[in-house]
C-alpha cells in the first residue's frame, strides 16, 4: 500500500484513501462527503473520527442527526462498528441512556445529539479536553447552514482548530440548500464524491446490488439520484415521477394487486380514501379511485369505503383509534398504520423511487391536484428546504398508508458491512 498502514485502510473503500491522508495531515477543517446509497461514506467518517480521538488524547466528538432519537440506529451504531473492526472494543464503554461512547484509557467522550433545537448545544459541557470533531449525518435533513453554524459556534467555542464531517445524499432538486452550499468554493472545505460502484461488490451483498439494478431498469432517474448521488431535478416538485394521463380499464385489469388507504379529516380537513393498483414488475403505481369529503358522517364514510375499496383491507391513520373502531363496527376491515420518527420521509422517498405514479385527473381529480402541486417548503429567501409540508397532502398520506405493507416488505437500506477485524496499529 505504498507505506500506508493496514488496519484502517483495509476497512475503508479505496475511494476514501486520499481523503483519509488529507485528514491525517490536518489538510482541511471541513470534509463534505456526498454520494449515493452504499458508497460507505458514513463508514469512512466513523473510522476517521475514531482514529482522530486515538491520536489526540484531549479530543472529544459529537455526532448529530436532525432528530435526536434517530442517532441510536445510525451514527451510534456506525461508530460502534468502526471501533469493532479496529479491534479495540475492549477499550470503549458504550452507554445507551443517554447515548454516549467513552474511551476508557483517557475518558474521552463521543456524544450524540439532535438538532431539533440548535440552541441546546450551548449547554453541553465536558469534564476534560475539548470538542475537536463534529459529524452531521444526513445533512440534507437539516434546515440549513444557519442551524449548523449555531451548533458549531457552541461546540467549538475556544477551540483553535476543529474538524467537521458532513455526509449526505444530494437531494433531487438543484435548489435544495445543501446542493447549493456544497458547490461553494471554500478554502478550508474538501468536497468528496462517491458511489456504490467504488465499493467492492462483496461488501455490499447481492440483495443491495439487485435492488440497485432493479431501480436502474425501472426508474433510471431515481437510480441516478438514489445510488449515483446525482442532482436530477431543478425545482421543488416532490414527485417528479408523476405521470398525469388517461388510465384504461385494460391497464387496471393487468395490475397485480390493489391497496386501500384512508386519511381521516379533522375539523375542516377532508377524509381522503384512495385505492391504488401496483405493478411489482415495473414498479408503477396507479391511482384507481378516491373519496374526498369534509365532515363526512361515519355511516356515509363506511359505506363509501366499502364500495370503493371492494370490502378489502383499508390501512388508516392510527392516530384515531376511535374512528377505526367505529368503521370496523360498520363492516370496514380497517387497520391502523403505526407511525414514528421518519415515517413520512420514508414513505415519500419510497414513492419518489417508483417507476411512475400514474394518475388520471378524470378518475381521481383530488389525487392529481395534490400530487401535482406538492412542493418542498421554502425559506425566507425562496430556497427549497428538505422538508415536505404538512398541508394539502391528504391523498398523499392516504397513499402512504395504503402502500405501507409493500414498503415494509421491501429492503430500503443495507446494514453497515462487516469488513473484518484487525488489531494492528491504531493510527493507520
Amino acid at each position: 500500500m505504498s507505506g500506508r498502514g493496514v488496519s484502517t485502510y483495509r476497512n475503508m473503500s479505496r475511494a476514501f484513501w486520499d481523503l483519509y491522508d488529507d485528514f491525517k495531515a490536518d489538510g482541511h477543517s471541513e470534509y463534505w462527503l456526498k454520494g449515493g446509497r452504499g458508497s460507505t461514506k458514513s463508514s469512512a467518517i466513523s473510522l476517521m473520527m475514531i482514529m482522530g480521538i486515538l491520536r489526540d488524547p484531549d479530543a472529544n466528538a459529537i455526532a448529530y442527526r436532525r432528530v435526536g432519537n434517530t442517532c441510536k440506529d445510525s451514527v451510534y451504531a456506525q461508530l460502534g462498528w468502526a471501533i469493532s473492526v479496529l479491534g479495540i472494543s475492549h477499550l470503549f464503554k458504550f452507554y445507551r441512556s443517554p447515548l454516549e461512547i467513552v474511551y476508557m484509557p483517557t475518558g474521552q467522550r463521543i456524544l450524540f445529539r439532535g438538532a431539533d433545537d440548535p440552541m441546546k448545544s450551548k449547554s453541553i459541557k465536558l469534564d476534560r479536553g475539548y470538542f475537536k470533531f463534529l459529524w452531521f449525518e444526513e445533512l440534507s435533513e437539516f434546515r440549513g447552514m444557519e442551524d449548523i453554524r449555531v451548533i458549531k459556534q457552541s461546540a467549538f467555542r475556544g477551540v483553535e482548530r476543529g474538524v467537521t464531517f458532513y455526509s449526505y445524499n444530494p437531494p433531487r432538486s438543484a435548489q435544495a440548500w445543501v446542493n447549493a452550499e456544497g458547490m461553494k468554493h471554500i478554502e478550508e472545505r474538501l468536497v468528496h464524491e462517491s458511489t456504490y460502484l467504488d465499493v467492492p461488490r462483496d461488501w455490499l451483498g447481492e440483495q443491495f446490488l439487485a435492488d440497485a439494478e432493479s431501480l436502474r431498469k425501472t426508474n433510471y432517474r431515481a437510480y441516478e439520484n438514489e445510488y449515483l448521488g446525482n442532482i436530477t431535478g431543478t425545482g421543488g416538485q416532490v414527485f417528479d415521477n408523476l405521470e398525469l394521463r388517461t388510465i384504461t380499464e385494460e391497464e387496471i385489469e393487468a395490475l397485480e394487486d390493489f391497496h386501500n388507504g384512508l386519511d381521516f379529516g379533522f375539523a375542516v380537513d377532508p377524509d381522503a380514501f384512495t385505492r391504488w393498483g401496483f405493478s411489482r414488475k415495473t414498479r408503477r403505481l396507479f391511482a384507481i379511485r378516491e373519496y374526498y369529503g369534509s365532515q363526512t358522517l361515519t355511516d356515509t364514510l363506511a359505506s363509501k369505503v366499502k364500495q370503493l375499496g371492494e370490502s378489502e383491507v383499508v390501512y388508516a391513520d392510527s392516530e384515531d383509534p376511535r374512528m377505526i373502531a367505529e368503521l370496523r363496527q360498520r363492516g370496514v376491515s380497517a387497520v391502523g398504520v403505526k407511525k414514528g420518527p421518519g415515517s413520512v420521509e420514508h414513505g415519500i422517498r419510497w414513492l419518489q423511487n417508483l417507476g411512475a405514479i400514474v394518475v388520471d385527473p378524470a378518475r381521481t381529480p383530488n389525487i392529481a391536484r395534490e400530487f401535482r402541486l406538492y412542493e418542498y417548503t421554502k425559506d425566507r429567501q425562496g430556497n427549497f428546504l428538505p422538508d415536505v409540508p404538512d398541508k394539502d397532502n391528504h391523498t398523499i398520506d392516504s397513499c402512504r398508508y395504503a402502500m405501507r405493507p409493500v414498503m415494509d416488505n421491501e429492503s430500503m437500506s443495507a446494514p453497515p458491512p462487516d469488513y473484518g477485524n484487525d488489531r494492528e496499529s491504531y493510527w493507520r
